[in-house]
């Protein structure tokens, strides 16, 4: 399987996110979604669409998934290899790692962040 997702936060405080998710399985759209959720940082905002993918991805079969993100700092966040300090940001990381390790099977993360082809083909999947 493989998944497109992406967080899109508003550049006013207090209005609501949007998240953006597309699920295939060879090729076959199972799961196309868009909505809103409450208010958070837009330094979290990909993290909080990533749980709820996450979340989507537990109700379907098993398989082995990659999941496609635009997002450098969280896809270095995910691997441990980021630096930053700020506690909000380490708090939601660690929901993500908690999440990602509950799954039996192997979840890739694949960040298109210097990919123009795949940075082009994320964003024509997430623009419904």
């Amino acid at each position: 399987m493989k998944a497109f997702v992406a967080g899109i936060s508003t550049y006013m405080e207090n209005e609501d996110m949007e998240f953006r998710y597309r699920i295939y399985k060879e090729n076959e759209l199972l799961v196309e979604k868009k909505g809103f959720k409450k208010y958070e940082k837009p330094l979290v905002v990909s993290h909080f669409a990533l749980l709820g993918l996450l979340k989507e991805l537990k109700k379907m079969p098993q398989e082995d998934i990659e999941i496609v993100i635009h997002d450098a700092a969280l896809y270095e966040q995910i691997r441990g290899t980021s630096t930053t300090k700020n506690k909000e940001v380490l708090k939601v990381v660690e929901l993500v790692k908690k999440e990602l390790d509950k799954f039996p099977v192997k979840v890739l993360i694949t960040d298109v962040t210097g990919d123009f082809e795949a940075k082009t083909k994320w964003d024509q999947e997430v623009s419904f």
